[in-house]
C-alpha cells in the first residue's frame, strides 16, 4: 500500500467516526421579536468574518489568502448591494484600531461559537440538548452574546447589530479520492464545507433576536455571481426587509 492509499484509509477511518455536519437552512427569531419595515430602528452592520480555504485529504481546514481575500471583497460588495432592501436604516461600523479591533474581532468570534451551538444543540434532531429539545417544543429561541456588546464600536448610535460568518473550505484532489473510495464502501464522506450565518443582536441586551444559519450554503463566494448569491441566502427572511425596487421601464 502506497503511501496515498495508506492516507485515505486513515482518513476514511476516522471520517466513519465522525458526526456529520448540520446540512440544511434554519432561521429562528426570539419570541416576541419583531421589526417593521421604516421602524425607526438603526441597524449596524460589521464587516463580515470570512474564511476561505482547501480541505485536507482528513478533513482539515488549510486557509487561501488568496481565495479569501477575493471572498471578502466580493462579500463586501454583495453586502453593500443588498442593504438598501434591509427595509430600515443602516449604517457600517466604523473602522477600529488597536482595543477597539480586537473587542470588534472577539465578538465575531463569540457570534461565530453562538450559532455554531445553535445548529448543534437546537436546531437539529439527535443533537438537541434536552433543554433546547423543550424550548423547541414550546417555541423557544434564548440566546446571547451578552451585554458586553453595547461597548462596541459604534453601539451607541445604533439598536440591533448585524453579525455575517462565512466559511468555505474547498475539497482537496485527496479528500475527493477519499469521498470516492468511501462511496465505494458504502460510506458517505463529505467534501468541502460551506457554512454561513447571520444574526441581529440586540445592542442593549446582547440577545440573538434573529439567526439564519446554513451548514451548505450555495454560491462561490470566489466570484462576484457567487457572491451575491450567497449574501442573498444569508439575508434570507431577514426582519423587516423589503423588495429592491426595480428600475422604471422607460415608455
Amino acid at each position: 500500500m502506497d503511501l496515498l492509499s495508506r492516507t485515505v484509509a486513515a482518513s476514511l477511518a476516522a471520517a466513519c467516526i465522525v458526526a456529520p455536519a448540520a446540512g440544511q437552512e434554519r432561521t429562528a427569531t426570539k419570541g416576541g421579536f419583531s421589526l417593521a419595515p421604516q421602524s425607526g430602528k438603526t441597524i449596524l452592520v460589521f464587516r463580515p468574518t470570512v474564511r476561505v480555504g482547501a480541505q485536507s485529504t482528513g478533513g482539515m481546514f488549510e486557509p487561501n489568502a488568496d481565495w479569501t481575500d477575493q471572498a471578502r471583497k466580493n462579500i463586501d460588495d454583495a453586502l453593500a448591494k443588498r442593504q438598501q432592501t434591509l427595509g430600515n436604516k443602516v449604517i457600517a461600523a466604523p473602522v477600529s484600531y488597536g482595543e477597539d479591533a480586537q473587542l470588534v474581532e472577539e465578538y465575531s468570534a463569540l457570534f461565530a461559537a453562538v450559532s455554531q451551538s445553535v445548529i448543534q444543540y437546537q436546531f437539529f434532531v439527535g443533537n438537541r440538548l434536552p433543554t433546547k429539545k423543550r424550548d423547541n417544543k414550546a417555541d423557544i429561541f434564548e440566546w446571547s452574546l451578552g451585554s458586553g456588546v453595547g461597548a462596541l464600536p459604534g453601539a451607541k448610535d445604533a439598536d440591533y447589530a448585524l453579525f455575517i460568518y462565512n466559511k468555505d473550505a474547498y475539497g482537496s484532489t485527496g479528500r475527493k479520492m477519499l469521498q470516492f473510495a468511501a462511496a465505494l464502501g458504502g460510506v458517505g464522506v463529505k467534501s468541502g464545507e460551506h457554512a454561513g450565518y447571520a444574526g441581529l443582536v440586540d445592542l442593549k441586551t446582547g440577545n440573538l433576536l434573529w439567526l439564519n444559519a446554513d451548514g451548505a450554503m450555495g454560491g462561490d463566494v470566489r466570484e462576484v455571481d457567487g457572491a451575491d448569491k450567497r449574501v442573498g441566502q444569508l439575508l434570507e427572511e431577514f426582519p423587516g426587509s423589503v423588495q429592491p425596487k426595480l428600475a422604471t421601464a422607460q415608455q
